[in-house]
Order: C-alpha cells, then sequence, then structure tokens
C-alpha cells in the first residue's frame, strides 16, 4: 500500500488507515480478526479514542494478537485539565495493553475556551508533554471540526499532527492542510464519507487522498468487506479520471442544501444547545449503525434538538444557510422513534 509521512512524527502510514468507532460494536473475537484482515490488507494506522466506548479495549485484543511492530496507534482524549489527561493516557495504556502509544491526541477541541483551557499551565496539554517525557506517548496531536482553532494550534508548534474532517462535501480544511504541511505537521482526515452520507466510498476515499498535504484517512470499518475494500483504494492508488471525478462531485452536490459542515458559526444556541452535534449525533444514529451508542450520548446532552424555541438567531448565522430550525425539529423526531 501506499505510504505517507505523517509529518514530523516519522511515521511512515499507509495511506488508508483503521477509523476505531464502528469497531466498538464487535465481539472480542470478530475485532481480533478484523484486525488481523487490516493488516494483511497493508493497514499500519488505527485511530481510536477514550469516548469510542469498548473501542480501545477490541483492539488492544487486536494488536496484541497480531505484531505490536506492525501497528502505529494513535487514540485521543476529551479531558481537558493535567489531572483528567493524565489519568486518562494511564487507562488508554492499559486498554490497549501497550507500554506506549504512538500518537495521543487532544479531542474535539470546539471552542476557543476549551482550547485556551488545554493549552494552560493547568492543562490537558501539560499531561501529555509530560507523558512524552516519560516515553509513555510517542507523539502529540490535536483534533476539532472548527478550523479557526486549528488554523491557530498549527503555529505553536506544540502538535505533530492535526485531525479534521474532509471530504468532496467539506472542504473548508485544505488550506489548512497545505499550512500544516509547510509546518511538517502530519494530517489526519475524518469523516472521509461524510458521516456516511457519500454513497460513492471508494470515489470518495480516492479524492482525498488526491490531495498530497493529506497524510492518511481513517475510515470507519467493522466489516471485512469494507477494510479489503478501503484499503484497496491506495494498493495502489490510482488517480481519478476527469469522469470519477464529476461524478463524486455532483453526488457531493446533492447532498449540500441540508447537510452540516460543523463550522460553529451557528452558535450560541439562545438557550444553550450545542446544535452541531445534534446533527453528528443524527448521523450516527441513522447511518453508522450504532443506534444505541447516539441515543445514549444524545440523552446525556443538557439541551437538546426538542428545546429549540425557534427562535431563527442561528440561521443568519449559517455560511451555508441551512435551515438549522428544521433540521432541528428533524433530529427530534428522528430520535423520539
Amino acid at each position: 500500500m501506499q505510504k505517507r509521512r505523517l509529518g514530523r512524527t516519522n511515521i511512515e502510514t499507509a495511506a488508508v488507515g483503521f477509523g476505531g468507532i464502528p469497531i466498538q460494536k464487535a465481539t472480542k473475537e470478530k475485532a481480533i480478526e478484523l484486525i488481523r484482515i487490516a493488516k494483511e490488507s497493508g493497514i499500519n494506522f488505527i485511530d481510536t479514542a477514550r469516548a469510542y466506548g469498548k473501542s480501545e479495549e477490541l483492539i488492544g485484543y487486536g494488536i496484541n494478537a497480531t505484531s505490536r511492530e506492525h501497528w502505529y496507534v494513535a487514540t485521543k482524549s476529551m479531558a481537558r485539565s493535567y489531572e483528567e489527561m493524565k489519568a486518562d493516557i494511564e487507562i488508554s495504556l492499559r486498554k490497549l495493553q501497550l507500554d506506549y502509544i504512538d500518537l495521543y491526541q487532544m479531542h474535539n477541541i470546539k471552542t476557543k475556551e476549551i482550547y485556551k483551557r488545554v493549552m494552560s499551565d493547568s492543562g490537558a496539554l501539560k499531561a501529555l508533554k509530560e507523558a512524552k517525557e516519560e516515553g509513555k506517548i510517542k507523539n502529540i496531536g490535536i483534533t476539532s471540526h472548527s478550523l479557526d482553532i486549528l488554523v491557530d494550534a498549527i503555529e505553536t508548534n506544540e502538535f505533530a499532527s492535526i485531525q479534521f474532517p474532509y471530504n468532496p462535501i467539506e472542504r473548508q480544511g485544505e488550506d489548512l492542510f497545505e499550512r500544516a504541511n509547510e509546518l511538517d505537521i502530519g494530517v489526519i482526515v475524518m469523516k472521509p464519507v461524510a458521516g456516511g452520507a457519500i454513497r460513492n466510498v471508494e470515489y470518495s476515499l480516492r479524492y482525498i487522498l488526491e490531495n498530497k498535504n493529506v497524510t492518511v484517512v481513517i475510515p470507519g470499518m467493522d466489516e471485512a468487506e469494507h477494510i479489503r475494500n478501503n484499503a484497496a483504494v491506495a494498493n495502489p492508488f490510482i488517480p481519478m479520471s476527469n469522469m470519477e471525478r464529476d461524478i463524486i462531485e455532483k453526488e457531493a452536490a446533492s447532498l449540500g442544501t441540508e447537510f452540516c459542515r460543523r463550522c460553529g458559526y451557528c452558535q450560541p444556541c439562545s438557550v444553550g444547545i450545542d446544535i452541531p452535534t445534534q446533527f453528528v449525533l443524527e448521523g450516527y444514529l441513522l447511518r453508522y449503525d450504532l443506534p444505541q451508542w447516539a441515543k445514549d450520548r444524545y440523552m446525556s446532552l443538557d439541551k437538546k434538538a426538542e428545546d429549540c424555541i425557534r427562535c431563527g438567531m442561528c440561521e443568519p448565522r449559517c455560511p451555508y444557510n441551512l435551515p438549522i430550525v428544521e433540521m432541528l425539529k428533524r433530529v427530534s423526531q428522528n430520535f423520539a422513534k
């Protein structure tokens, strides 16, 4: 499989990696088999998270049943404080059954306030830097759906990688990726098929990998067929023809009318709803085949789509002119079923 260098980490990762969200549904035996198939298919990079249910634990079984030396393992935590992140690093090491983790990322930094907190003297970054000095992690990364936050983050010289959504619909990160490449920062692409909205998976993956600034794309996979098909995209990588590019761009255009890019410009909501999160969870409910996982997280929210008072203050802020009020009504109806 085509290999790409993950920035200053010097990790030579396969261009297609293993996204660890869906594997949480698998049994231990199936998880081991999926990781084995991924290895046989040329995949050597796995991305998971503390927030992904049993994903770390199951991936740990798979790694140890194959070959630790083959794998570059990335995980991430939504811990914001020094103490919380320090504890999560130990949990990840234990769950993954590893002596060290190749890349540990600050997960889903979605507001400037959270960013300031994790970067402070008592924030999560301090714990990650200590763990790196102790050899428990090798590299530090950051993930976000906020373009503005990552634009700032890459200039700090603190991060070896960034993780951001990118696909034929969501292309707002292209300038960010170019700057990251100039700074020798690896680029990990999440949401490569827009949470399942894009049906032509092969063309979407190839479209993404045509961007020379992208290091690795991490589609979520929980079936052997998905692993083999996705790995084949970079084994070898074949540039798209004009006809193929036209097909995927037309599909992307057809999805654009009511598709949330999670830019966050609609915030703050007058009643405190985290609007983009409503649509992310709806995607997991309808397209990722994780209904209970999505419902549990939806129900844990302080404010939900059903709390919308239809004030409409969010809609003028949306750069894509989405009918947010009606979309929130749809989310509420879907989670009520």
